[in-house]
Parts: structure tokens; C-alpha cells; sequence
């Protein structure tokens, strides 16, 4: 009876901090885009990624950070980062703060097998000033990790390939994960019958290309509020719902970005959880 009632509570304390973990996520500060504010920068944001040492039993751990740091404390700062190992969404990551300029994401993953790893980050910060005025500042940064593990050779990575045999993997890396994306985006272009040849498609690992190259017939400045206001909609409906998956059943896929040619609309499309999704947004 003594161990029956010890199971339960064990169930009990697992349950309500499952409910915890949840309810903290969904109190998180929404990311809201806001007029950009010329008089603060961000002085560094990166994302990194790199190969630690293997853990035994053929697999190994990768390092993932994201870091930002503001010219000055701001009233909210918070970043978002996301890990695809082979276009597949491996994890989420949100960290904010009230009056700090910096933001640190700092995590372990184990894995097996051969990958190609894209991390992105969405840094982001609010400036509160008298009379109810908010501007913001936003910067994205990305990296990618290529990791070898085959029985034919050692644990080995690299970013940027040196030599045959580095650049063979490479090309069989990326040829895999593209295979998979264009499947999975071929799909959801069917299930809503989108007409791809009025949309400029930008996978949402390389929306950070935009981060200095405009939007074609746009000025940088709409790319960045394009931009903006895109990552709000992705928190909302991409990044919280993900996060809030129970266990090991997340399944979800590169999204891909629709940018309509007519410069009026753009759409993401993505699949969570076995859920084909369409988010729709008018440029204001």
C-alpha cells in the first residue's frame, strides 16, 4: 500500500510539473513587432553549434547556444531559437527577461547516426518611453553543423567541407534532408492547392539571408518589418504550440515561408504533429 501511495505521489508531483512547465510557457511575453528604434542596437547575436565529445553507445552530444547582447538593458528582451537535425524539428528554445541587454540559450543534445544540424534565432528586445510609446529592435543569426558518424570512419564535423571526402558527405547530407523537405512541402502545397509560381519560397532556416538583402522590390526597411511581424505570428502559432507537445511525439518539419510576388501577402505553411497548418499574413 506504502509503495502504491509513493507511486502516486511521484505521479502527482510529475503531473503538476508538467502543468507548471506549460503554464510558464504560455505566461511567456509574446514576441510583438513595434516600430524599429534607431537609438539602440544590438553589439553581438550568434547562434553556434558544435560537435562535444562522444557519449558512448554510438551517439554523441551537440552544444547549442544562442547569445544577444543590447548597447544598454532594455524593458523586455527575449530570443527563440530552433534546432532541425536533417529538416526535422529536434527543439525550441525561449528565454526572456524585464531590464537586461543580455540573453543566453545554452543546451546538450544526443544524437546518432550522420546529420546535418540548422539552428536559427530570433533575437529580440522592447523599448518602453514615457506617454505609452514602444519600439523595438530585432536580429536574427543561424548556423549549421555537419556531423559524420559512420562505422566506415571517426566521429568527425565540420561547417564548411575540407577535402573529397568532407565535401561527399556534405553534398549526401543535404540531398537527404532536401528530399524530405521538398516531399513534405509538395504535400502541403497540394493540400491547399497553392500556385507556387506567384510565390518567392524561402525555407524558415534561411530567412535570415534577408537579414542584410531585401525582399525582391521591397526597401530593407519593409523586408525588416515583413520580418518582424512574421516572427510574431511564427510564436503565436508555430513556436508555443510546438513547445507545448507532451513527450517525444513532436513532429513537425522545416516551414516554409510564401512570399506573394504581388507584394500584398505571405504565407507559411507548415505540418505539426501529423496537423497541416496555413498562416496568412497582410503586410500593413
Amino acid at each position: 500500500m506504502k509503495k502504491n501511495r509513493y507511486i502516486l505521489s511521484v505521479g502527482i508531483i510529475f503531473a503538476a510539473a508538467a502543468a507548471l512547465y506549460l503554464f510558464l510557457w504560455d505566461e511567456k511575453p509574446a514576441i510583438t513587432y513595434f516600430p524599429p528604434d534607431d537609438a539602440v542596437a544590438f553589439t553581438e547575436a550568434a547562434s553556434h553549434l558544435s560537435l562535444s565529445s562522444p557519449t558512448g553507445n554510438d551517439s554523441y552530444e551537440i552544444n547549442w547556444t544562442s547569445s544577444s547582447l543590447s548597447d544598454k538593458p532594455m524593458y523586455l528582451r527575449q530570443d527563440v531559437s530552433l534546432l532541425f537535425d536533417n529538416g526535422r524539428l529536434l527543439g525550441l528554445r525561449s528565454e526572456w527577461e524585464q531590464d537586461t541587454d543580455r540573453i543566453e540559450i545554452r543546451e546538450k543534445v544526443s544524437r546518432e547516426d550522420s546529420s546535418f544540424f540548422e539552428v536559427i534565432s530570433f533575437h529580440h528586445g522592447e523599448i518602453h518611453y514615457p506617454n505609452d510609446q514602444i519600439k523595438s529592435i530585432q536580429l536574427m543569426s543561424q548556423d549549421h553543423l555537419y556531423v559524420i558518424d559512420s562505422p566506415a570512419s571517426t566521429l568527425d564535423s565540420f561547417t564548411a567541407p575540407e577535402g573529397e571526402f568532407e565535401e561527399e558527405w556534405q553534398h549526401r547530407l543535404e540531398r537527404t534532408m532536401k528530399q524530405q523537405l521538398l516531399y513534405e512541402w509538395q504535400q502541403l502545397f497540394a493540400h491547399y492547392q497553392i500556385d507556387t509560381d506567384a510565390y518567392l519560397a524561402v525555407p524558415l532556416t534561411s530567412l535570415p539571408n534577408y537579414s542584410n538583402e531585401p525582399l525582391p522590390s521591397m526597401t530593407q526597411e519593409q523586408t525588416a518589418k515583413i520580418i518582424g511581424q512574421l516572427w510574431e505570428g511564427l510564436y503565436k502559432n508555430y513556436i508555443i504550440p510546438a513547445a507545448n507537445t507532451k513527450g517525444d511525439s513532436l513532429e513537425s518539419y522545416v516551414p516554409i515561408i510564401l512570399f506573394h510576388k504581388d507584394k500584398n501577402h505571405l504565407l507559411v505553411l507548415f505540418e505539426l504533429n501529423g496537423e497541416k497548418q496555413r498562416l496568412i499574413q497582410s503586410y500593413s
